[in-house]
């Protein structure tokens, strides 16, 4: 019996003393692995230290102490972990490393920002990652130091990393920009959380909070900042995606990579001084992607001169090219800021909504909702405000062509402006009437043009319905007063197209309605209008206006108060009665028409007198050309005698109810 107990002694003393023994290996190894790794980033020509290295063999944890490291990066940048613990840790092969648990506290980020050496400083007091999985060691280095390459490094490098979470509760950032007006300012993260990260991509990205304070002096006195982002979240994001446009090796890689599939954020909250406070409630951006082959950053970079170097016009139609491409690079579906508004002394300002999307440098629509601001006179509304199929990067490109001063842009380059929109957009807007308590009124105005023939468009489409009141100091609006009115309504619905294989152009008025006085409609045709009418060289064009000829033309009058109103008119000018008034221009019509020599002018008269004489009625007036009828020829004969231009159409005139 006494043996087998000195025997199960002695096997516990060597299982103890083996245990011990293979610790102390392990804790050797474990240093000496992280050593290596260490010698790695300063093989680079990087500061790397670190302090006591310590391995648990039962929890499998490693415990790193008084991290350091400083880049060779210009600005460098400098990192430094108090402590670094890793539990749960495992090796699945040579060439991975996991932990269930990885803490890090004490974590100190530091560099510095432009050439003025203005130092910025983020401290994190922890951070914890859940089931982590990556690299033992920097699979390769960066191509050089430069922040380009170092981000891009740091982007490949996440594509093989794995963790279920990275969660740190606070985070603060200190900036300070010396004597410049911007002051110093801190910012402070609470609730930062990424989740889900696997094969270079991070499911989702939150901050709970975000606050910041800043001391400005933009015009010698100290104006404080202070501001409050809440919410703000990502969804999907794609390292790879983001790793492309700095990779010069996919310069002509014309796909569409999505990085984000959404981002939010909001309420937003700015206060400048005791004066400003400016709220957005909130912002959604889905389906941001990038095309690399247009948004290449090194290249961009590379075209901007240095700091203090005045560019050259060459050099500045360079940028603006790069600028172009980084509009024509980026894809966003949706954009939408939502409920802005701004305390001001001068009163309140208020926006519904801004939505845009991005794609191939144009923005689709942008659109401006719910504008509602006071000014002096009174307060303007705008129900909504947008343009369509805004061409950013080409504005940009056409912003090179002035950016020479010794060089003055020609008309045609100010035309060329013009098919970089084509349209404009306003609904509900409301505005003071100068100095009165009386108010203008746009219920809807839409212009629309495209079909552009070089710089200018051959069609066109004009709606509009609006109203204003009428101006009793405005002795041209006396009989409006007179008859009663107070506002003067306007509906108008009007179309130009110019069709190239007939080489015709047809002006379409499909309503024309002065509220209270008239509602009319027309159509106006013109033959052989050729293509180089629409040149922005005057002699051709001069030239090509020479061959158009006048089409039919047909115009629907329709009285709805008009000519009561200019017989009364009349009948106070002469001091008579209404009705003495009416046969009186009844008359005059019909003694003018009797000095016409057209043969239709006797149908025409009639028409018009009897249009005259029953009110609310409807006049209808056709006129088709009896031969090949110059325009031009017609627009002189008009202006020497206008019988001699009627007498070329054959005219049919029409009345009824």
């Amino acid at each position: 019996m006494a043996k087998i107990l000195i025997g199960l002694v002695a096997a516990i003393a060597i299982a103890v003393a083996g245990f011990f023994g293979f610790d102390f290996y392990m804790q050797h190894r474990v240093a000496g692995d992280i050593e290596t790794a260490f010698e790695q980033i300063r093989a680079t020509g990087s500061k790397a230290s670190h302090g006591k290295v310590s391995f648990d063999l039962w929890s499998r944890t490693v415990a790193i102490a008084d991290i350091a490291s400083e880049s060779t990066a210009q600005p460098p940048l400098s990192v430094k972990i108090a402590s670094f613990t890793a539990s749960g840790v495992s090796q699945p092969d040579a060439s991975r490393f996991s932990a269930a648990t990885i803490e890090a506290s004490g974590i100190e980020v530091g560099t510095t920002m432009a050439d003025q050496g203005w130092p910025l400083t983020y401290k994190v007091p922890s951070i914890t990652i859940k089931d982590y999985s990556g690299p033992g060691s920097p699979q390769r280095q960066p191509a050089s130091s430069s922040a380009i390459d170092v981000y891009r490094f740091v982007l490949e490098q996440l594509g093989s990393v794995t963790a279920s979470s990275v969660i740190a509760p606070s985070a603060t950032g200190t900036v300070n920009f010396g004597a410049a007006p911007m002051g110093a300012g801190d910012l402070v993260y609470s609730g930062f959380a990424l989740n889900d990260i696997k094969n270079g991509k991070i499911g989702s990205m939150k901050v709970d909070r975000v606050v910041f304070t800043a001391n400005m002096r933009p015009t010698g006195k100290a104006v404080k900042i202070t501001g409050e982002l809440a919410n703000l979240a990502s969804y999907d994001f794609d390292a790879g995606a983001a790793a492309a446009v700095l990779d010069p090796q996919k310069g002509n890689d014309d796909r569409i990579y999505r990085v984000y599939r959404q981002m939010t954020a909001g309420p937003y909250t700015i206060t400048f001084g005791q004066d400003m406070r400016f709220i957005i409630e909130g912002i959604t951006i889905d389906d941001i992607g990038v095309r690399p082959s247009r948004l290449q950053f090194p290249a961009l970079m590379a075209a901007v001169p240095p700091p203090g170097i005045v560019p050259t016009p060459a050099q500045m139609r360079e940028m603006f090219e790069k600028l172009a491409g980084m509009y024509e690079g980026t894809r966003v579906g949706n954009a939408e800021m939502r409920g802005l508004s701004m305390e001001t002394p001068e009163g309140p300002f208020k926006l519904s909504a801004i939505r845009l999307n991005l794609e191939n440098g144009k923005i689709g629509e942008f659109a401006l909702e719910g504008l509602d601001v006071r000014t002096r006179k009174g307060p303007v509304k705008v129900g909504r405000f947008a343009l369509k199929s805004f061409d950013v990067a080409g504005l940009l490109r056409m912003s090179a062509l002035f950016a020479n001063p010794a060089q003055q842009p020609s008309p045609e380059r100010f035309l060329r402006l013009l098919p970089l929109l084509e349209g404009v957009e306003v609904k509900d807007f409301v505005a003071p009437y100068r100095d009165s308590t009386r108010q203008v009124d746009i219920d809807t105005f839409s212009l629309n043009w495209g079909q552009f023939v070089g710089p200018i468009p051959s069609k066109a489409q004009l709606t509009a319905k609006l109203s204003a009141p009428v101006d009793a100091t405005d002795p041209k609006q006396a009989p409006l007063i007179a008859a009663g009115m107070d506002t003067l309504a306007f509906n108008i619905d009007l179309g130009a197209a110019w069709t190239e294989p007939s080489r015709t152009f047809a002006l379409d008025l499909a309503t024309a309605e002065v509220g209270g006085l008239l509602k009319a409609s027309a159509r106006v045709g013109l033959a052989n209008m050729p293509k180089e009418l629409f040149s922005v060289n005057p002699v051709q064009a001069a030239t090509a206006a020479a061959q158009i000829e006048a089409g039919t033309m047909e115009i629907m009058l329709r009285d709805i108060g008009g000519v009561d109103i200019a017989v009364g008119q009349y009948a106070r000018s002469q001091n008579v009665r209404p009705e003495e008034a009416r046969r009186a221009i009844v008359e005059n019509i019909r003694a003018t028409g009797a000095t016409v020599t057209s043969p239709d002018a006797g149908p025409t008269v009639d028409a018009l007198a009897r249009f005259i004489e029953n009110p609310k009625g409807t006049l209808t007036l056709k006129l088709t050309p009896r031969a090949k009828a110059p325009a031009m020829q017609l627009i002189q004969a008009l202006k020497i005698d206008p019988s001699i231009a009627l007498a070329q159409f054959r005219v049919e005139a029409s009345t009824g109810r």
